[in-house]
């Protein structure tokens, strides 16, 4: 068994340092990197790309809302064309730099509401996959896994992108698949431990725990962590050795 453990990573901003990047990126195999609008500067996405190839991580955009205060996880009143050309603008950017740095490009992953604004709205998704391929059309698109990803899954397809699933580990799932609402306590889970076990779960079993104790059944390719976690370095570290023992091999994206 293989699979590809990412991390949402780039996040400091100017004089702002958000997550333990240069310690994080040793142990994943996929970095979301953030672009500039939500969270990241053209100093921070330099020295992203830098780190993810002196570690053989794989670099991808993490294209967000417009909303450096709300760090992207606020709800935003923006048409499909302003999206689309909100996220070229973006993977563009990071493009540009893994071309300074000799890096190929692998996926896409949008970043918070935009995220989820997409897994609810086929207009939004549909806006997306469009800029991915409009940019690179050999970039992956990376959806969320199970029944709520359907609708980021179907458009993606018929534009004719590779789709990648993905599941968050350190993320509270509602009965329904989708993740709970960071305003709700409980959201972010912390405790490498519990993590771990999730994780594994998830690898193997293709399941996920929901908060009533009910059981989703997925499909994955790629497990999530989140680099602003306050335990974001324990918790890599424990989900990568977890799964060793377990006989679940970590790999990058593209070689999963």
């Amino acid at each position: 068994m293989r699979i590809d453990l990412n991390c949402d990573m780039g996040e400091s901003f100017g004089n702002y340092k958000i997550g333990l990047d240069d310690e994080v990126i040793k142990h994943i195999t996929s970095a979301n990197i953030a672009c500039g609008w939500h969270a990241g500067d053209p100093l921070v996405m330099n020295h992203t790309v830098g780190i993810a190839k002196q570690h053989n991580v794989g670099c991808g955009a993490h294209p967000g809302f417009p909303d450096l205060l709300g760090f992207g996880r606020r709800n935003m009143d923006c048409t499909p064309k302003e999206i689309k050309n909100y996220i070229i603008y973006q993977v563009g950017a990071l493009k540009a730099f893994c071309n300074m740095h000799k890096v190929k490009m692998t996926h896409v992953k949008p970043h918070g509401n935009l995220y989820l604004t997409a897994v609810q709205d086929e207009n939004i998704a549909q806006a997306v996959a469009e800029a991915i391929v409009s940019v690179d059309q050999d970039l992956w698109y990376v959806t969320l896994a199970g029944d709520m990803g359907e609708r980021m899954r179907k458009v993606g397809e018929q534009v004719g992108l590779r789709v990648v699933y993905e599941a968050f580990p350190d993320r509270a799932y509602t009965p329904d698949g989708n993740l709970l609402s960071r305003r709700q306590p409980g959201a972010l889970i912390k405790d490498p431990q519990v993590v771990t076990e999730r994780t594994i779960l998830m690898a193997k079993e293709r399941k996920i725990i929901a908060t009533d104790g009910s059981t989703i059944e997925i499909d994955v390719e790629s497990l999530c962590v989140h680099g602003d976690n306050p335990s974001a370095v324990d918790l890599v570290k424990g989900i990568k050795e977890g799964m060793e023992k377990e006989g679940v091999e970590v790999k990058p994206m593209r070689a999963v």
